[in-house]
């Protein structure tokens, strides 16, 4: 049985989430602000949640604070796929010279063995974007894709945690699987150059790499899980926590460092309400908790006022 709605990626922002949101929606089409929400009495102090979408696909941001920094563990991986679009090339430029004006440039945009037309950046915001001009003869992908990148403790983990992420949603399948070949040292033969994967309605990129980045996976950017229950919340929390000091506010990290947020879909509804009042209960109630309790949000949402 399929999720609700789509695993969604969240950001966090120190306070630039509805700047960054407007930005990125005017580089893609099919894009634009959906929702924000301002949280009151949080630790982080008032903030901002915009709920947007790029290229059609949902994503979340928040103005947490200057907690978490992103990096390139996990970047976007944006397709332009001129079989299906013959201005392909030209939005792909357009957006890398978006994306990379008072960015860093990590791989320059030229031709690589594998596309005539690739490169990954990091914007302003800190995120970081794989742009690529795809193979007009493999299977279509989305035209946005998480990227996880497995290095240090974790390099050589792509595959089982690829494999891993498959048991636990329902209705997902492998894709490519791409292994590093002998003498490409300091990566290890074998380890994964390059595979993706759809967890549900949700595709992910995944790659092994043992250079020294310096980076590893953190709270920058995490997934939103939507459940339609408390047995799925309880289901996919069981599955997915592996470090229970970690656990706060719905949020969980996996044996990978990966982290998650495992949400009851009527919380977007509670949040998304109006009514201030209902919104400051419901937020006071989330912020006690590790795992979410449906029926202490659904309480403090329906109290009398």
């Amino acid at each position: 049985m399929s999720l609700t709605l789509p695993i969604t990626p969240h950001l966090w922002f120190d306070k630039q989430a509805r700047e960054a949101a407007a930005f990125y929606s005017a580089i893609f089409p099919d894009s634009g602000i959906d929702r924000v929400v301002e949280l009151h009495d949080t630790p982080s102090g008032d903030c901002d949640v915009v709920s947007f979408r790029l290229a059609g696909q949902p994503f979340l941001a928040i103005s947490g604070g200057p907690f978490f920094n992103f990096n390139p563990s996990i970047s976007l991986l944006a397709n332009f796929d001129p079989s299906r679009n013959p201005q392909a090339r030209e939005q792909l430029d357009a957006a890398w010279a978006a994306l990379s004006a008072g960015g860093q440039v990590l791989m320059p945009l030229d031709e690589y063995p594998f596309s005539k037309r690739y490169g990954w950046v990091q914007d302003r915001f800190g995120l970081s974007w794989q742009l690529i001009l795809s193979n007009p003869g493999g299977e279509p992908r989305p035209a946005l894709t998480p990227f996880l990148l497995f290095t240090g403790d974790v390099c050589g983990k792509a595959e089982e945690a690829g494999a891993f992420y498959r048991s636990v949603f329902d209705g997902s399948v492998p894709g490519q699987l791409l292994r590093h070949p002998a003498g490409a040292e300091p990566e290890r033969t074998g380890t994964v150059m390059y595979s993706d994967f759809r967890l549900d309605q949700t595709w992910f990129a995944a790659m092994d790499s043992a250079l020294p980045h310096g980076f590893d996976f953190n709270e920058a950017v995490s997934f939103v899980v939507h459940c339609r229950d408390q047995a799925e919340i309880d289901r996919y929390w069981a599955r997915l926590s592996a470090v229970p000091e970690a656990e706060q506010c719905g949020w969980c990290k996996d044996r990978f460092g990966i982290w998650w947020q495992i949400v009851p879909v009527v919380l977007d509804e509670m949040m998304g309400c109006g009514d201030r009042a209902r919104i400051d209960r419901v937020t006071q109630a989330f912020l006690t908790m590790k795992k979410f309790d449906l029926a202490a949000l659904t309480q403090a949402f329906s109290a009398p006022a």
